[in-house]
């Protein structure tokens, strides 16, 4: 039998394939044959899927904390901000930014299942899919802050922001102290997906 290659990388012949995978695969050849897709269209879309990760939010946050100007359109017109740095975001309905001030932290969770901004975080993680971050973060956002290691003071306002199908959000942290000789790259660095969620500020120092 002939030999596939799976998305890591690595050949596997078709009989160790499970019987699901199985079905893809004709799936995939019978949709190529008939002329439905082609080759570069999978590819095209294993790419764009690709790409989706945290590093696009951490783009973003860097330039809005060194460009005013950039960090207004951010927050007015999430989308099109998005597409300034090649950022494609048209797939989500509502793209609200929430910024955080010395005064107040914003969280985000999704009570119902794990809507989130996949095109600029990529896939959500394990705890922000799971049914104790979800009730918690409504009752209790300051104990779930606290579990990552943020612990905002009693004068610090938290507000939570429950994500939809239709409308979800990104938090834009404070830029960290003593971060002016940083370059943009360096302080993308800085931003971590969890920053961008709000469980978490940013990193105080460039990781090792």
């Amino acid at each position: 039998m002939s030999d596939q290659t799976d998305d890591h990388g690595h050949d596997h012949p078709r009989h160790e394939l499970s019987h699901y995978a199985k079905r893809i695969y004709a799936i995939r050849d019978l949709l190529i044959e008939k002329g439905v897709i082609s080759e570069k269209d999978i590819q095209c879309q294993i790419d764009y899927q690709e790409a989706r990760t945290p590093a696009n939010g951490a783009k973003l946050v860097a330039r809005a904390w060194i460009d005013p100007a950039f960090k207004a359109r951010f927050i007015a017109d999430p989308k099109a901000a998005c597409a300034e740095l090649g950022i494609d975001a048209t797939a989500i309905n509502e793209f609200v930014v929430l910024e955080n001030t010395p005064k107040l932290r914003h969280m985000v969770v999704c009570t119902l299942c794990s809507c989130y901004p996949r095109p600029i975080l990529g896939r959500p993680p394990d705890w922000y899919k799971s049914f104790n971050y979800r009730q918690r973060a409504v009752v209790d956002p300051r104990g779930v802050m606290r579990e990552f290691g943020l612990e905002p003071g009693d004068d610090v306002e938290v507000r939570v922001h429950d994500s939809t199908a239709d409308i979800r959000y990104l938090v834009l942290p404070l830029r960290p102290a003593n971060t002016e000789a940083l370059s943009e790259e360096d302080l993308a660095k800085l931003v971590t997906r969890d920053s961008l969620i709000g469980v978490m500020d940013p990193l105080t120092s460039l990781p090792e």
